[in-house]
């Protein structure tokens, strides 16, 4: 198969879609690896790597989606990209498709297969090619919060970790899935008081069993969270369902309750966001205010670190990819039901409910292109 990568483009995106590591694999296994040049510069991967590895540059974007019969890719196209998405070409990255009515009408007017990597799920519900991504969104939560909670960003001025006879912040994390354990072990690294919430007891039960004796788990209700936004520095939203649009779990009215400097941040932004007020902001326009509350909001957090995050997206999304290139996309995904799971939008046709849902579009089964 003729796979390419080519560099992308959205704003302060400096990931890539493969290392050169992932490129020895492909090649050796009789692929062609075609790489836009400098794709791999901002992940600390140049040119030259890729070449020793096995695969060709081409100069420019252009070139690579012509010729390749699948893009791997990190983010969703944005709009300059939609042209260059054609019949039949499979397209592999994070789509988000229920966040955006726009992409999700452009991928269905391209023709092209769209194979979301955060639908691909295991039989035991887990989302493997979401789980990098969600860790390292996850701790930055907390990187990120720490920073934004000091007063020149117009944060409350409160140092996480507190001091010697001076308690230390308050971490609320909703949502105990990756995201949120993660979070929550960076805050409780830090010396934070964490409160962790979650719908279920199960997941509580073993949060409550791994975590340190600073993090304490509660049930995640209105109620509960009503009560707690009003003691808490840092909030972080955490709450994903695959594939659909994320709960509104804190309203616009709630934001009153929270003292003034209290920053919030929503991973959930890739999916809509778990909070009412929620808007995607850059990693060179993070934040915004409202009611004094600090929004950070970036919808590409794990772009700001992107070797460690390269390096931990290829390592889940390799042996897919060697499947797709393999089988073709039709057979590995019949033989292979996490891959199928995969499928949003196939050649003009939504075969992904949260897609159909988010929209109201009309959903065909996903065996009707299988």
């Amino acid at each position: 198969m003729i796979i390419g990568v080519p560099k992308e483009i959205k704003s302060n995106e400096n990931r890539v879609a493969l290392t050169p590591a992932g490129a020895l694999e492909l090649t050796r296994r009789g692929h062609t690896v075609y790489v836009q040049s400098t794709a791999g510069v901002g992940s600390g991967f140049e040119d030259a790597e890729y070449i020793s590895n096995g695969a060709q540059i081409l100069s420019t974007a252009a070139e690579v989606w012509a010729i390749a019969e699948m893009i791997m890719k990190v983010k969703e196209p944005i709009q300059e990209e939609y042209a260059r998405c054609r019949p039949n070409q499979l397209i592999f990255t994070y789509f988000h498709f229920a966040s955006s009515e726009e992409l999700t009408k452009a991928m269905i007017a391209s023709g092209a297969i769209c194979l979301a990597y955060e639908t691909v799920e295991t039989h035991d519900r887990q989302l493997p090619l979401l789980i990098p991504m969600s860790e390292v969104a996850g701790r930055m939560a907390i990187q990120e919060g720490a920073k934004y909670l000091e007063k020149p960003s117009n944060g409350r001025g409160v140092l996480l970790g507190g001091i010697p006879g001076v308690a230390p912040g308050k971490v609320l994390v909703i949502g105990g899935g990756i995201v949120g354990t993660q979070a929550a072990k960076m805050a409780a690294g830090l010396g934070a008081q964490v409160t962790l919430l979650d719908v279920s007891l199960n997941r509580l039960r073993y949060l409550s069993d791994i975590m340190p004796a600073n993090v304490i788990t509660m049930y995640s209700n209105e109620y509960n969270i009503r009560r707690l936004i009003q003691t808490h520095d840092l909030i972080v939203g955490a709450v994903l369902i695959p594939g659909a649009k994320a709960p509104k779990l804190i309203t616009r009215d709630m934001l009153k309750l929270m003292r003034p400097g209290t920053v919030i941040v929503d991973v959930a932004v890739d999916q809509g966001g778990c909070f009412e007020t929620t808007r995607a902001t850059t990693h060179a326009d993070p934040t915004f205010i409202i009611d004094d509350v600090v929004h950070y909001c970036v919808a590409n957090m794990p772009g700001a670190v992107p070797f460690t995050s390269t390096v931990g997206l290829t390592n889940a999304t390799l042996p897919y990819a060697i499947q797709l290139a393999q089988k073709g996309w039709q057979k590995a995904c019949t033989d292979n039901n996490e891959l199928k799971l995969g499928l949003n939008v196939v050649q003009g046709k939504v075969v992904y409910k949260g897609v159909s849902d988010a929209f109201g579009l009309p959903l065909e089964s996903v065996e009707s292109v299988l």
